[in-house]
């Protein structure tokens, strides 16, 4: 996908315009187009989301900017973002053992994926 998104990119010569920083703005601002579409549901309705054809295809469509806006940004730094993922996860489970498991470097308070 990041090798499609890039000969997109190209054959319409955006290059330029696809620095870190700009992508990562637009990725913001696909993102804050998703939340928009929960933005006054309530959780109920929010899990039903998909049940409506209309709002399933909004969500899919910013779904999937949110995605190659995030892939764009990984291809133009060099990252792998499955192994970075990867790598997160690992970080996390450390962090944030499931009960039952002690860990030294665990921190009750934080229950974000911020690290």
């Amino acid at each position: 996908m990041q090798a499609r998104l890039a000969a997109f990119a190209a054959a319409r010569d955006w290059g330029p315009f696809h620095t870190p920083k700009n992508l990562a703005s637009a990725l913001s601002v696909e993102a804050a187009e998703l939340v928009e579409i929960f933005q006054w549901l309530t959780p109920e309705q929010s899990a039903r989301v998909m049940d409506d054809p209309d709002s399933a295809h909004r969500v899919r469509d910013e779904v999937a900017d949110v995605l190659a806006y995030l892939l764009q940004l990984c291809e133009v730094l060099g990252i792998d973002a499955l192994a970075a993922l990867d790598a997160k996860i690992d970080r996390n489970e450390s962090r944030f053992p499931a009960p039952g498991r002690d860990s030294v470097d665990r921190d009750p308070g934080r229950h974000s994926s911020e690290s």
